[in-house]
């Protein structure tokens, strides 16, 4: 795969990402009412380490969960790239 392919692919991801935030704000502010509580989390993973936060506990633990599978998923790939082929 050429690098030219592997940079149109990043820049697309940013863009699609960008675009799946502005359209969660409009949808979030459209829809939006005084007596609804809004709750969220993210994690950051710098190498192996996520560092994880959010606003509740449901929160919290479904993005424990995402970035550990993540982390695994991360971990399983490093393996497999580093193993010499025969």
């Amino acid at each position: 795969m050429a690098s030219s392919y592997l940079y149109a692919l990043g820049l697309a991801l940013i863009f699609i990402g960008i675009l799946i935030i502005v359209i969660a704000l409009i949808s979030l502010t459209i829809s939006s009412s005084k007596a609804a509580k809004l709750h969220g989390g993210g994690v950051v993973i710098i190498g192996f380490v996520p560092i994880i936060f959010g606003t509740d506990q449901k929160s919290l633990r479904t993005v424990l969960l995402l970035s550990l599978a993540l982390t695994v998923i991360l971990i399983v790939l490093t393996i497999i790239h580093h193993l010499p082929l025969k």
